[in-house]
């Protein structure tokens, strides 16, 4: 193994180091992330209890993941434009304002794949 290829393998577990630092501050530091991960908790312990299917199971796992990342690409927005400027501006307020959009119309998504899978067995549970 050369020099370079070892360099290399160190820059790449940095870069995870860097990316795990990441998602700890956004749960840290973000309210809206920490119901994020607790609705994501319920929702797995739901279907654990329901025994979802392997393809209910992807659709749960796409909506809880692009829900959390959309999150964390929300909160880098909002802090890369507090960054720029202090001061009030029609774009800052813009950028921020399409990132918690598009956060809350995944929201909207994933509330409906999960009522899309989870509704009929919960009124099964009750017929």
């Amino acid at each position: 193994m050369s020099s370079g290829s070892g360099a290399k393998k160190h820059a790449l577990l940095r870069s995870f180091g860097f990316a795990f630092s990441g998602i700890r501050t956004t749960i840290k530091g973000e309210r809206n992330m920490k119901i994020h991960i607790g609705m994501s908790i319920i929702v797995i312990c739901m279907g654990t209890w329901l025994s979802l299917s392997m393809v209910e199971w992807l659709f749960i796992v796409l909506a809880i993941g692009g829900m959390l990342s959309l999150e964390m690409l929300n909160s880098a927005i909002e802090r890369v434009v507090d960054l720029v400027t202090a001061d009030y501006h029609p774009l800052a307020k813009d950028a921020k304002d399409i990132a918690a959009g598009a956060v809350l119309l995944y929201a909207m998504m994933s509330v409906i794949i999960g009522l899309i899978i989870f509704l009929p067995k919960i009124i099964t549970l009750f017929h």
